[in-house]
C-alpha cells in the first residue's frame, strides 16, 4: 500500500530484493506564502508526544488557509462566534464521508448556537472541492497541504497498520468559544455519536454565554 507524501521504492539485483520507504513530503511541498499561514514546524518524522496540541483553556492556534473555494480561511474572522474545528484523514473514505455527512446534517442545530463548523485535512483545495461536490456536503473544508495546521494542533501522528508505522492525521475535534480558546478535546474520535456529542457541547457553551 502506498502512504499520501511518500514514495515506495524497490531494487533487485543479485538475487536480493530491497524496499525502501521514505517520506518527500517536507522536500517537495512548498510552504504556504502571503495570506496563508502558520507556524511551521518539523512534523513528518516526529510522534506527536502524549498531550501536544491545545487543551482545554487553552488558547487555539491561529491560521489562515485556504477553504474548499480556494476562499482564505482565518479563525480570527470567527471571533464572537463559536468554532468546532474537526481534523480527518482524507478525503471521501469512508469514515471521513460519514463524518462530514454527519456534520453537514447537523449544521442547522449548529448555526441556532451560532457556532460554525470547520473541517480539516492535508487534501488540496482541488480534492475538497470534488468531495464536497459528491457528497452534496455543506461544510467548510480547510486544506492544509503542507501540514502545518495539523502539527499546531497536535493531530500529525504516528499510526500502525499491518505491523508497518507511518504518520498521518488522528481524527480529532476542537471546540472553540466565542474569544479563540478551547473550551472542549475530543482525540482518537470514533464517527458513530461523534456529531451528537459535540452539538451537546457547543449548547453547552451557548448557555453558559
Amino acid at each position: 500500500m502506498k502512504l499520501p507524501g511518500h514514495t515506495l521504492a524497490v531494487a533487485s539485483g543479485n538475487g536480493h530484493n530491497r524496499r525502501v520507504l521514505g517520506s518527500r513530503a517536507a522536500a517537495t511541498r512548498p510552504r504556504p506564502e502571503g495570506k496563508f499561514f502558520h507556524a511551521h514546524r518539523e512534523f513528518d518524522r516526529v510522534t506527536r508526544p502524549e498531550g501536544a496540541g491545545p487543551r482545554a483553556g487553552d488558547r487555539a492556534p491561529d491560521f489562515s488557509l485556504p477553504d474548499d473555494r480556494g476562499a482564505p480561511v482565518a479563525l480570527k474572522d470567527f471571533r464572537g462566534r463559536s468554532v468546532v474545528l474537526y481534523f480527518y484523514p482524507k478525503d471521501d473514505t469512508s469514515g471521513c464521508t460519514k463524518e462530514a455527512i454527519g456534520f453537514t446534517e447537523a449544521l442547522g442545530a449548529f448555526e441556532k448556537l451560532d457556532t460554525v463548523v470547520l473541517g480539516a485535512s492535508r487534501d488540496s483545495v482541488a480534492r475538497h472541492r470534488k468531495f464536497k461536490d459528491k457528497h452534496g456536503l455543506g461544510v467548510t473544508l480547510i486544506s492544509d497541504e503542507d501540514g502545518g495546521l495539523c502539527s499546531d494542533y497536535g493531530v500529525w501522528v504516528e499510526k500502525s497498520m499491518y505491523g508497518r508505522t507511518y504518520m498521518g492525521i488522528e481524527r480529532a475535534t476542537f471546540l472553540i468559544d466565542r474569544g479563540g480558546r478551547v473550551t472542549r478535546v475530543w482525540r482518537k474520535v470514533k464517527v458513530p455519536g461523534h456529531v451528537e456529542d459535540v452539538l451537546d457541547a457547543a449548547r453547552a457553551v451557548a448557555r453558559e454565554g
